[in-house]
């Protein structure tokens, strides 16, 4: 059984949550309080698997209730919140948290809305129950483990401009905001997937530029991939690159959901295996699923060299566990040594 507690002011929300929730076989509401201290207290007997949380209620806002517990005892958690909408600064804001998924309540008319959104709903909550979640801000200095020889890697050869392809989802939003401050600004070109609905990754690039001495931009389609600069791929549409003489170009694009996201990693992997071969690092971190594995493993038979966060650096191990277990990974990392091993490619080329 899935374990659930639900954190909201309205008795009326809890009571729909619990009623659509534990309509399903395998999920049960073991808890809820009208607000965070209520749930802390509640949390001292009860351990849920997942926590479903509102932003705005009394005496703590939910904001500030997440951080507290991805600092001391992590959870994984919804974030369910009129405030959430799509692109909203709170919505950016619970992602950095270390929110699992974001789902926007309604204004009004919350009952028909999750009836007619339950399997959302529900799945979100699946797939929440099933990460592992990792204490925000923790650090590891452990040395990297190579699971396939660097004098391999090192042998290949380059005839075309480098190029960098990251993918990321849960917990994604912190880590890359750590990796990408510590890139100088003349780093090789990035291109990077970040599970995000359609509006949220403009205002997140644009977070993400502020604070980093490279350049770092939502992606439109034709740019180019230069040194110094990151492009994001836009919520809600694929990314993939495609070689134009020495040089790199991104496409932008709809099309139908792959490995059951828009954007996708695998998207974005199996075009660089295509376009870039053994010119390309590949870095899959944090993310819940298994979006990335099958495109990293592409990337790596096409001589990429690539690399994965590690369980311990990770909030959620999901993506990279698959990539490691598909064989798609000649060497794994933590958060802390991710940057280093960007800057080392760029200067092998």
């Amino acid at each position: 059984m899935i374990k659930v507690m639900i954190v909201d002011d309205s008795a009326v929300v809890r009571s729909l949550l619990r009623e659509q929730l534990e309509a399903e076989p395998d999920i049960d509401v073991i808890g809820v309080a009208p607000d965070p201290l209520f749930a802390f207290q509640k949390l001292r007997t009860l351990r849920p698997d997942v926590l479903v949380v509102d932003v705005e209620m009394p005496r703590m806002d939910g904001l500030t209730f997440l951080r507290q517990l991805m600092l001391e005892d992590p959870i994984p958690t919804i974030v369910f919140s009129s405030l959430a909408e799509q692109g909203s600064a709170v919505a950016l804001d619970a992602m950095d948290a270390g929110a699992v998924a974001i789902l926007c309540k309604p204004g009004a008319g919350v009952s028909q809305f999750l009836q007619e959104q339950r399997a959302q709903l529900v799945q979100t909550v699946r797939q929440a129950a099933s990460s592992r979640m990792r204490r925000i801000g923790r650090t590891m200095k452990a040395e990297a483990r190579s699971v396939a020889p660097l004098a391999n890697v090192a042998a290949l050869g380059r005839t075309t401009d480098a190029i960098v392809a990251i993918g990321t989802s849960t917990g994604g939003t912190r880590a890359l905001e750590f990796l990408l401050k510590q890139l100088p600004k003349d780093c090789t070109g990035l291109v990077i997937v970040q599970h995000m609905p359609a509006n949220f990754t403009r205002q997140f690039a644009q977070r993400l530029n502020a604070g980093c001495e490279i350049d770092v931009r939502e992606a439109q389609d034709g740019d180019r991939v230069m040194p110094g600069r990151a492009l994001i791929a836009p919520g809600g549409l694929h990314l993939s690159v495609r070689r134009n003489g020495a040089q790199y170009q991104v496409t932008v694009q709809d099309g139908p959901p792959v490995s059951r996201h828009k954007p996708s990693v695998d998207v974005l992997f199996r075009s660089i295996a295509k376009a870039a071969g053994s010119n390309a690092l590949g870095v899959i971190m944090t993310g819940m699923g298994d979006d990335g594995a099958r495109g990293l493993k592409a990337m790596r038979d096409a001589g990429a060299f690539t690399v994965a966060q590690d369980e311990e650096s990770c909030v959620v191990f999901g993506m990279p566990k698959e990539a490691i277990r598909l064989g798609g990974v000649a060497q794994i990392c933590s958060l802390d040594e991710i940057p280093e091993r960007i800057a080392h490619f760029g200067q092998r080329v």
